[in-house]
């Protein structure tokens, strides 16, 4: 387990990451996220290796992410990028409808990406997602580019932590206010 920052992920995946810094969030009492699993039918499993080798989507999946940050009700979905263009057809618009309908509860919704190429990783709030998204919808560009992002939001490289997204999370409420 490295002990500086993310470089390059070393073989782990997004996923892993997340997963290790919302365990690390827990133990330190600051927050309660958890993964959520997409639903899915098996059709055929291989018995011998006890491992599903085909399988549907039983539903649309809505957020990767959901839980509570002291008290806030917080939802996220995590995508990866290798290139400084995120297509929008990565997200999916019930997707985009769910973290919607989920504000309007009063909870924070958001996405973390992570750039490969450059080694970082973004906070992306709702509000910017829907500018770039109505964009799109409205005939214009149906993705964004990394130099279109708000400085501000790129995450912080933290010792001990992976994915440091509670401090974006908190500049997020704050620029709300």
């Amino acid at each position: 387990m490295p002990t500086w920052g993310y470089r390059g992920l070393r073989g782990s995946t997004l996923e892993d990451l997340i997963n290790r810094t919302n365990e690390k969030y827990q133990e330190n009492g600051l927050a309660l996220i958890q993964k959520i699993p997409t639903p899915i039918t098996p059709i055929k499993i291989d018995k011998e290796h006890r491992h599903i080798t085909l399988a549907y989507f039983d539903q649309k999946s809505t957020v990767d992410y959901i839980g509570a940050v002291q008290g806030i009700p917080v939802c996220f979905d995590a995508k990866e990028c290798a290139v400084d263009t995120f297509a929008l057809q990565n997200i999916h618009e019930h997707q985009v409808r769910f973290m919607e309908d989920f504000e309007k509860q009063k909870g924070i919704s958001f996405m973390l990406i992570y750039y490969s190429h450059k080694d970082v990783f973004y906070y992306l709030t709702l509000k910017k997602l829907l500018e770039f998204w109505n964009r799109g919808q409205e005939g214009g560009r149906k993705s964004f580019r990394f130099e279109e992002l708000e400085e501000a939001y790129f995450l912080p490289k933290k010792h001990g932590v992976f994915v440091p997204y509670l401090e974006m999370l908190q500049k997020d409420l704050e620029d709300r206010e």
